[in-house]
């Protein structure tokens, strides 16, 4: 090979030797790779912060809940016949035993007199059996009649006696069905929107019924709870009623009221158990088929360690916190949770009074990771990340 040829090789081996004594020095200078120097010197990572403090917490039994009438009736005609009469108002407030409708009562009126005939005629039959009677007892005893003779007079006047009776079943039977003519509310509440007016034909069989009265003082607001927390229902019912309070979806109190009823019974497909609590509801503020939040006091826990909800995480070991330590680098630290909702925590074991926690950013950062707190103002960075659509590590 001639010397021109050697060239552009020898140029090509002395740059590599020059490169690979270049990173020889960075490796025995910093003791590792440049890239690893690099990350030995990350830049902290912005986060929200909130303390661990001692307060006394109410712990709630929380849930979704439905109001249901006291009592809710279909009211519906027991005979047949045609409505002539209308004696409510929809929406009016009645009262058990008020005449809501009235059926034409000619019919029923008529086969009444018809049975109270019947037993006038029976009466009087039965009258005669017995004047029978005691003519063929008088001559039986003087020997001019047999006491087949006797017998057989008993026997008719014991007919017609069970006759009589019968008629009057029948007259009862009869004034009943004419009761029914006039249509009475069963129970005291609120009358909804009638299903007939006047001059309808109405059947006993007929399923639709006139009005539904629904009792809404007192009324009932009928919810679920999970089986597992029926032990410190119970526990909280032993000291006493249970306090049940009910708010509307944007959060405003609408009642308290009192637990009624727990079921007897766990739903096996839902693992949860029916409850019931009365509420007096003299201001109207439940209707039934109504959604409420249901929150139960069960428990007041003092002195409590509590921590904002969102610092808790779950993981695979169980739930844990990130504690920010003095020199503004993160611990991953065990924590055993009490009760928490949407904002607090209580927290039984893993944290002390006067700590600091993430409350947010937490999917930045990994135990030693240094960390910034920011105002709660500004995005940590978790939040940045989802917003500008920048991934996570």
């Amino acid at each position: 090979m001639t010397s021109r040829m050697r060239r552009p090789f020898l140029t090509v081996g002395l740059g590599l030797i020059g490169i690979a004594a270049g990173f020889g020095i960075a490796w025995f200078g910093t003791g590792q790779p440049p890239r690893a120097q690099t990350g030995q010197s990350r830049v902290a990572v912005p986060v929200l912060a909130g303390e661990v403090r001692r307060a006394d917490v109410p712990i709630y039994l929380t849930g979704i809940g439905t109001a249901q009438a006291f009592n809710g009736v279909l009211v519906k005609a027991r005979v047949d016949g045609q409505i002539v009469k209308i004696n409510f108002a929809e929406g009016q407030d009645v009262e058990a035993g008020d005449v809501l409708a009235e059926i034409d009562p000619a019919p029923l009126t008529a086969a009444l007199a018809q049975t109270q005939a019947t037993k006038l005629k029976d009466e009087a039959l039965l009258e005669n059996a017995r004047r029978d009677l005691a003519r063929a007892a008088r001559l039986a005893s003087s020997g001019n009649a047999t006491i087949q003779q006797q017998d057989t007079a008993h026997s008719l006047v014991a007919q017609l006696e069970a006759t009589v009776q019968a008629d009057q079943a029948a007259i009862d039977a009869a004034q009943v069905q004419l009761n029914y003519t006039r249509i009475r509310s069963p129970v005291s509440g609120r009358t909804g929107v009638r299903t007939l007016d006047v001059g309808n034909i109405v059947r006993a069989t007929d399923p639709t019924g006139i009005v539904t009265v629904n009792q809404i003082h007192p009324i009932f607001v009928s919810f679920s709870l999970p089986a597992d927390t029926l032990p410190r229902l119970r526990a909280a019912m032993k000291t006493g009623g249970v306090e049940v309070d009910v708010q509307a979806k944007d959060g405003r109190q609408l009642a308290t009221g009192r637990l009624a009823v727990i079921d007897n019974q766990i739903n096996t497909a839902t693992a949860t158990i029916g409850h019931k609590a009365a509420f007096d509801n003299g201001d109207d503020a439940l209707w039934p088929g109504q959604f409420v939040n249901v929150r139960i006091l069960v428990e007041n826990r003092r002195d409590a360690i509590t921590v904002p909800a969102t610092a808790v995480l779950r993981g695979p070991d169980g739930t844990y916190a990130f504690v920010i330590g003095q020199d503004r680098r993160v611990a991953k630290r065990a924590v055993r949770l009490g009760w928490s909702d949407k904002d607090l925590a209580v927290i039984d074991e893993g944290l002390a009074a006067g700590e600091e926690v993430v409350t947010d950013g937490q999917y930045r950062i990994q135990a030693g990771s240094p960390v910034q707190v920011v105002p709660a103002t500004e995005p940590a960075a978790g939040q940045a990340g989802r917003a500008t659509g920048v991934g996570t590590d």
